[in-house]
């Protein structure tokens, strides 16, 4: 892949192949942004994993960055009145499937009661290929809407290994201090630490690298996450 002059000078400004600490990473990573926007600041884990494993899970990172999401609650009765309470965005119940497959795409996370699950499931093709289809897994189908909304709202995010076993996530932006930076990126890499599969041998997190999104990538040594 061809990289602009910009990029290739902030190349120059560092060793590429070494592995730093992690805030001397993240240090590394602001001072090679080079944007005229706020950048967001990404994390990559490699896992070792084998292609049996299922790596994922939700989490509430302590340092919220993102604008307010758009929730949409499927649900019916007094469920649906506690999402509306709660501050859910939008509420219903088959309205708001035919509304959807009608191409009303709106919000940014939906959250469905179990009872809903069956006139909800007829949005798999449309949900689903968007990663926005409500999961047990995900805390999104459930009768706890008022906590399900309330952690959402705190920045509550999913992380999931892809077919390579890596893991990627933003965990700020440039403009956000590194100590807060750099308390998201733990609790990440405690939480996936915490999924390695009990027939693992050896070292789960392989390999660590941060960037911002023009910048190049930091590598940062796993053993040295402080």
């Amino acid at each position: 892949m061809k990289r602009g002059k910009k990029y290739r000078q902030m190349l120059g400004k560092y060793d590429a192949r070494e592995q730093y600490g992690l805030d001397q990473a993240l240090d590394l990573v602001k001072d090679l942004s080079y944007a005229k926007f706020d950048e967001t600041v990404e994390i990559a884990l490699r896992l070792n994993v084998k292609a049996k494993h299922s790596i994922r899970d939700t989490l509430v990172l302590p340092n919220s960055f993102r604008a307010e999401k758009k929730i949409l609650v499927f649900a019916k009765g007094d469920k649906a009145e506690e999402a509306r309470q709660a501050g859910a965005t939008y509420v219903g119940d088959t309205d708001l499937v035919e509304k959807i497959q009608g191409g009303w795409l709106d919000f940014d996370v939906a959250v469905a009661t179990p009872d809903m699950m069956k006139d909800v499931g007829k949005l798999g093709p449309i949900l689903g290929r968007r990663g926005m289809m409500p999961n047990p897994k995900t805390k999104t189908v459930t009768f706890d809407i008022k906590d399900a909304i309330d952690e959402l709202k705190k920045g509550r995010i999913e992380f999931r290994g892809d077919k390579s076993g890596v893991v990627h996530l933003p965990i700020g932006k440039v403009s956000m201090g590194r100590e807060k930076i750099a308390e998201n990126a733990r609790l990440l890499i405690d939480e996936v630490q915490r999924k390695k599969p009990a027939d693992i041998k050896g070292e789960f997190i392989k390999s660590i690298a941060v960037s911002s999104t023009m910048g190049p990538g930091v590598m940062v040594n796993p053993k040295e996450k402080a």
